[in-house]
């Protein structure tokens, strides 16, 4: 066959459907090839964070792929009761080494606040990317009743997150700011209606 011949629109290899059917590849695996493509390249430019966990709790892990945080469990070798008012520092046993421009925010979970008042205190609690110690946490029981923290027990979540630090801001001070369509107000200036 000439290369005329073979460069013709009848020829069964001139688009691509048929000579993927000639390879013996069906449209599932077309699919499947993609998406496996796309897995791949989401892992490449996935950021790394690195983490030493030195409890015997499980390790870090998001619970769903689309999770924004990380659970933080205690470590603990006595239980620990967190009376109404009172704050308390929860050790995790994890410590992280972060990429440049990334923090970890200490963030509360949810389940503990509705259900029973416990909350952090400093929340979002800030993990600047040069700290490398154990990750503390410090729960506030806002409820009327006691409560008990025991080892493992999922005392709140870790969330990287991108920040902008002084490596990479310039503080100016200056004599006056310029206006803005909003001025001063805040503090519910602009009402709950």
């Amino acid at each position: 066959m000439s290369l005329k011949k073979a460069s013709t629109p009848s020829n069964k290899f001139n688009n691509e459907e048929a000579m993927f059917r000639q390879l013996g590849i069906d449209d599932d695996m077309i699919k499947k090839l993609e998406e496996a493509s796309l897995d791949a390249a989401r892992e490449k430019v996935k950021i790394s964070v690195r983490y030493v966990n030195t409890s015997d709790n499980s390790d870090l892990s998001y619970k769903y792929i689309d999770d924004s945080g990380m659970d933080l469990r205690a470590n603990l070798t006595n239980s620990l009761v967190i009376n109404p008012g009172e704050r308390i520092l929860i050790p995790t046993g994890i410590h992280f080494e972060l990429p440049e421009s990334m923090e970890i925010q200490v963030r509360p979970r949810s389940g503990l606040a509705i259900k029973n008042g416990i909350t952090v205190l400093n929340t979002p609690g800030t993990v600047d990317r040069g700290y490398n110690g154990e990750i503390k946490v410090i729960l506030i029981n806002l409820s009327n009743e006691k409560f008990t923290v025991n080892h493992g027990d999922r005392v709140a979540q870790a969330v990287i997150s991108p920040v902008i630090s002084g490596r990479w801001s310039k503080i100016i001070k200056v004599d006056s700011l310029n206006d803005s369509s909003r001025g001063d107000g805040g503090f519910g200036s602009t009402g709950i209606n």
